[in-house]
């Protein structure tokens, strides 16, 4: 489908993304409904998938609600004030360490009005000092520290809270967005593609580059790249601490296959803090604007979606074994070597071209001044770290299996093979074997089209930025992602 022009006065020839108007209400209003979708029909009441949706011939919706756990109130049960004030406490706690901490101010990349914004960098001292004071909190009290308790008892209001917390602040910042003035001394700028003059499109893409607020005794922030790497990504964590947690106050144990999950993914999370100031070249810092695209997906998709294996596994604890965890870290180190060499080798050229490291890199010079690498990892596809990205996924999925299971009350006979809960309930596979895969495997598929598409916005941006010289690299680089295949 080719883009549309966009209509604003005086807006540059961009063009609409992810089908315009349309998709943008699609996943604004759809995404969310996803998100509560996974959340009651995979449960730790009856099963996963619930048993109603195996049996469309006797399906009712009442007895569908009485197994997924839906609340006694109604919609209105979906939120509460408790949930709500425990997750404003937690970004009140994530302001403050960002503005106590020791943090490295970095520049940003030139913007269109010729400045640069300074970027202020503690990530790793303050997610650091939070999973330190959890940790503490564990050793204590165990499985049944009071924070992992109150994840798994009040999840879904967690989550509603959270999508509360995206729509507002997209709306914030798009409401804010009109007092951008061109030529203005505080680098406050447009992107390029968010002011086509319809709202919802241009609430949904983001109006500003880089918005920024000034808050009573915090100061001022930048809230897109704070978005970006803290509270979302700090919850992912959080969230598959809380049900290995949870796993063992069900089962009395924990199982390598939850406990590889969290640590890998907890060490891919803790690499881009390490790694903070790579976040200032990526496409979400210098060409999207800041709306419900980046709000939503930082702050809800990212730890409540990404975690959804942890969350599988803490109700059904399959185990690995030796030969299994192996094959996962395998996976999960190749993968890895290939996304962080790849992405330490681009930004080492791009810091400093004579590093003995880089210096023998191969370019082309573009007439924009910038250089475009055509050996080492950037030479064998264009996209090379977006390969190893997505290998690592994969080990975040295989450790479900043929997933799917059903919870069983108390007392039941469900054979040898049942994993027997704390409380007697019996969690079995049976008839539900494998129907759960769309969930459990929803992340590798879905990062799989999220990388194409992202490829895909990134090759337009080149064109529009380097013509010539970008079909010039592009017969030189020949793959996108996949070296020989795509």
């Amino acid at each position: 489908m080719a883009p549309k022009s966009t209509k604003a006065a005086g807006a540059p020839a961009h063009g609409y993304e992810f089908f315009g108007p349309p998709g943008a209400a699609g996943i604004s209003f759809g995404l969310p409904i996803l998100c509560y979708v996974f959340t009651f029909v995979c449960n730790d009441i009856s099963g996963c998938p619930a048993p109603s949706l195996l049996s469309p011939k006797t399906f009712s919706l009442d007895q569908l609600k009485r197994e997924a756990g839906w609340p006694e109130d109604g919609i209105w049960g979906l939120a509460s004030w408790k949930a709500s004030a425990a997750m404003a406490a937690y970004y009140l706690l994530n302001l403050i360490l960002y503005r106590v901490l020791p943090a490295q101010e970095v520049e940003g990349t030139v913007l269109a009005t010729g400045g640069r914004l300074k970027y202020r960098f503690n990530t790793l001292y303050s997610n650091t000092l939070t999973l330190a004071l959890l940790a503490a909190g564990t050793a204590a009290q165990g499985a049944n520290f009071p924070v992992w308790v109150f994840i798994s008892e009040n999840y879904v209001q967690l989550l509603t809270a959270s999508i509360i917390i995206a729509y507002s602040l997209s709306t914030f910042v798009y409401v804010r967005s009109f007092s951008v003035k061109a030529g203005n001394v505080q680098n406050r700028e447009l992107a390029a593609g968010g002011h086509t003059g319809n709202l919802l499109y241009d609430w949904f893409i983001g109006r500003e580059l880089n918005p920024r607020v000034t808050i009573p005794l915090i100061g001022e922030v930048d809230i897109k790249e704070w978005c970006e790497l803290r509270p979302g990504m700090m919850g992912w964590i959080i969230l598959n601490c809380s049900f290995c947690a949870q796993q063992y106050r069900n089962f009395g144990h924990v199982t390598d296959s939850i406990i590889c999950i969290t640590i890998v993914q907890a060490l891919y999370i803790i690499d881009s803090w390490v790694f903070e100031a790579a976040i200032l070249t990526t496409m979400d810092i210098t060409t999207d604007g800041f709306g419900m695209m980046l709000a939503f997906g930082d702050l809800v998709w990212v730890p409540f979606v990404y975690s959804q294996q942890t969350r599988y596994l803490s109700n059904h604890p399959l185990s690995l074994g030796p030969i299994g965890l192996a094959a996962m870290l395998a996976l999960i180190g190749v993968g890895f070597f290939i996304f962080r060499s790849a992405n330490l080798e681009k930004n080492n050229f791009r810091n400093n071209p004579n590093d003995p490291k880089v210096a023998h890199l191969k370019f082309i010079q573009t007439k924009t001044g910038s250089k475009l690498l055509t050996s080492g990892w950037w030479g064998v596809a264009r996209h090379i770290n977006y390969l190893g990205d997505w290998i690592q996924s994969w080990p975040y999925c295989l450790p479900t299996g043929m997933a799917g299971y059903q919870i069983l009350a108390a007392g039941s006979w469900a054979g040898e093979d049942a994993y027997v809960m704390q409380d007697g309930r019996q969690v079995i596979q049976g008839n539900a074997k494998g129907w759960a895969i769309p969930i459990t495997y929803f992340y590798v598929v879905y990062f799989a089209v999220l990388l194409i598409h992202r490829d895909r916005r990134d090759d337009e941006k080149c064109y529009r930025k380097y013509g010539d010289d970008w079909v010039k690299y592009k017969k030189v680089v020949r793959y996108r992602i996949i070296p020989g295949i795509y």
